[in-house]
């Protein structure tokens, strides 16, 4: 069964581009990315820019609107996400606690729906 790890950090609490604790990080994402490889549990994962590049949309009356930046402000922002195939929720727990951010920011872990059954 395939799990979405949406990884959610707050800003000012994240280590800062250039220093060591941003590199020491970044190689335990690369660790992160090898060891779910494997074990045959990547799907994909990606980080995502900065919520001033979002852009919202929405439909009403059948028009397109859209709105500068993410659908909801908040002090935690969606920073990536991964996509876990593995047997059950717990296996999904097990490495979403691997991702380097969920030692400053927080994991929430849900099952993808398949509409294929």
């Amino acid at each position: 069964m395939q799990y979405m790890a949406l990884i959610y950090n707050d800003p000012s609490l994240e280590p800062a581009y250039g220093t060591p604790e941003f590199q020491a990080m970044m190689q335990g994402y690369a660790a992160f990315n090898e060891t779910l490889k494997a074990a045959g549990a990547y799907v994909s994962g990606e980080g995502l820019r900065d919520v001033d590049t979002a852009t919202s949309l929405r439909v009403r009356d059948g028009k397109v609107e859209t709105m500068d930046g993410p659908f909801a402000e908040t002090k935690e922002r969606l920073g990536g996400y991964y996509i876990f195939d593995v047997p059950d929720l717990d296996a999904a727990l097990r490495f979403a606690a691997m991702i380097p951010s969920a030692a400053y920011g927080t994991i929430e872990v849900r099952p993808v729906m398949d509409y294929n059954i």
